[in-house]
């Protein structure tokens, strides 16, 4: 494999040419606007618009951490309009997994599931997602043949461009999932919208899943075939995981059961020639790019040319405070942990018994009485309160140092698709009802992910669909799926399953069910009439 692909071109050596003020304005107010079209004037300039659209999930800006970030109207670059840090918030805060001790504005508010349409953390995903579709957009419309030859480009170049396309509709169909997932509904626009200030229209959830599915099946031939593009770009094992994860949400996403594609599409990803590596933990170690045999996709993060606070950056120095060295970082910001909910999930949180049990046990206090919080919400803003989460680190497993000698920014790359999620997948859409599978097979799968951690070996008696909710939860936790988990199987707002602070009760309560999807923002439907609000916001 070669190289990481953001670590080999240049994101900031074009953004002066490729960006507008008023396509920082995105979704703010209305626009559509044009980028410059200096910078696709040679092969190479497009390779790095190609970049951004890449980086668009990594870094939030054009000068690194803050100074000249994506998308303006008074929202916080660091905080608010970062994707990593804005899809984190949104799938592990609201559930036993993540709970913040800071008083930043309404943070507090995603574990007690009480958020608004007015919530500047919600309107900063929801901007940023648009933001990225409409930089997308601009690509495709500059990458049509007509424009790339009356540039001058020919032959392999021009080849190189024309492939590069498949990965943009990629890029773009991942963004509408997050809409679809978040917020039901979205903003709608694609390059065939042309250019300046109109009203997009709005597409509903069942819509959206209908495009999604429709465009990454359109792009599958035109994708490389799997693990022959260059680290952190998309090719065909991306555009199955995509669509296996949708296929088993479908029945929350359009009220159709489709466990049976879900099996169809793991199982491509499965025989696409991944494996699972030996160390679980080294996924999540700043050398993390050497694990490509078991990514389908990570957003590449690096301390040197991908800086800024809201990607892996923001995750691991969030979960650290006085113990940041065991982190890799130079300081701890002593923010996000997790709740005893979490904790439930293993049999001890030392990792003797499963690898995966990846948390601090020696810098604070672990009694179970402070691993639930106390009854005060003094005890939530309290960082030493709760279960301290050490999966993420910016340390390399081959001892050599990070890329950002002040260890400020991180290097370790977030994964987005990895093997042992289509190995779950399997077995749940199996359990399920979906064609294709068989016991065997989903047993055999899920005691790989359990031997590979050190854990047990279950039986088929044991593997139900609990059993695969907790072991999603021990596998994946902190990776963005908790939140989705939990409305797949009704548990998010049902007072069935609680966990401590969830409808900021100590001892956690139920909530009303309109908060398994989160509000259109208000600042977005004022500034468009197409848009409608989620029932009950």
């Amino acid at each position: 494999m070669k190289q990481k692909f953001l670590k080999s071109i240049s994101i900031f050596a074009v953004v002066s040419l490729l960006l507008t003020s008023c396509a920082k304005r995105l979704e703010l107010v209305n626009t559509n606007d044009s980028i410059s079209t200096d910078v696709y004037k040679s092969a190479s300039g497009y390779k790095s618009v190609l970049a951004k659209l890449y980086g668009t999930l990594s870094i939030t800006g054009n000068k690194g951490p803050a100074g000249s970030p994506d998308i303006a109207g008074g929202l916080d670059e660091g905080g608010q309009v970062a994707f990593i840090r804005g899809l984190f918030n949104c799938e592990e805060l609201p559930t036993e997994e993540a709970i913040v001790a800071w008083d930043d504005q309404t943070i507090k508010d995603f574990h007690g599931l009480k958020w608004t349409s007015s919530d500047p953390f919600v309107q900063g995903f929801y901007a940023r997602c648009i933001y990225n579709v409409t930089l997308i957009n601009e690509y495709l419309r500059e990458s049509v043949d007509s424009k790339v030859a009356d540039r001058g480009i020919v032959g392999a170049e021009a080849g190189e461009i024309k492939k590069s396309r498949a990965e943009a509709k990629f890029l773009r169909a991942f963004n509408y999932w997050a809409m679809m997932d978040v917020f039901g509904k979205s903003t709608f626009i694609t390059e065939s919208d042309g250019v300046g200030a109109f009203l997009p229209i709005e597409k509903k959830r069942a819509d959206l899943f209908v495009y999604i599915e429709s465009e990454l099946k359109s792009i599958e031939a035109d994708l490389l075939p799997v693990r022959t593009i260059e680290y952190g770009r998309v090719d065909q094992g991306a555009a199955w995981a995509l669509l296996a994860r949708i296929y088993l949400n479908a029945k929350v996403y359009t009220g159709t059961d489709r466990s049976t594609d879900a099996i169809t599409y793991a199982k491509k990803v499965i025989g696409g020639g991944y494996t699972l590596h030996t160390n679980y933990r080294e996924l999540f170690m700043a050398d993390n790019d050497k694990r490509s045999n078991e990514f389908m996709f990570a957003i590449n993060c690096d301390g040197a040319r991908t800086q800024a606070y809201g990607n892996t950056t923001f995750l691991i120095h969030a979960a650290c405070d006085a113990d940041h060295d065991e982190y890799g970082v130079a300081g701890g910001w002593g923010g996000y942990r997790a709740t005893k909910g979490l904790a439930d999930l293993f049999t001890d949180l030392s990792g003797t018994t499963d690898k995966r049990a990846m948390f601090n046990t020696s810098s604070f206090n672990t009694t179970p009485t402070q691993i639930a919080i106390p009854n005060t919400e003094t005890a939530v803003g309290t960082f030493s309160n709760g279960l301290h989460v050490k999966k993420f680190i910016n340390l390399r497993s081959d001892g050599n140092a990070p890329n950002d000698p002040k260890r400020d920014f991180c290097d370790t790359d977030f994964p987005v698709f990895r093997l042992s999620e289509m190995y779950l997948i399997y077995a749940e859409a199996f359990l399920r009802g979906g064609t294709g599978a068989d016991g065997a097979t989903a047993l055999g799968y899920i005691n790989s992910i359990r031997t590979r951690a050190g854990a047990s070996v279950v039986s088929a008696a044991t593997m139900n669909l609990q059993f695969l909710l907790d072991e999603r939860g021990r596998e994946l936790y902190w990776e963005g799926h908790r939140r989705t988990d939990l409305v797949r199987y009704g548990l998010l707002t049902s007072s069935t399953y609680v966990w401590p602070w969830k409808g900021n009760v100590a001892s956690g309560t139920g909530v009303d069910d309109k908060y398994n999807l989160f509000p259109i923002p208000s600042v977005n439907r004022n500034s468009n009439p197409n848009l409608t609000q989620n029932t009950g916001y």
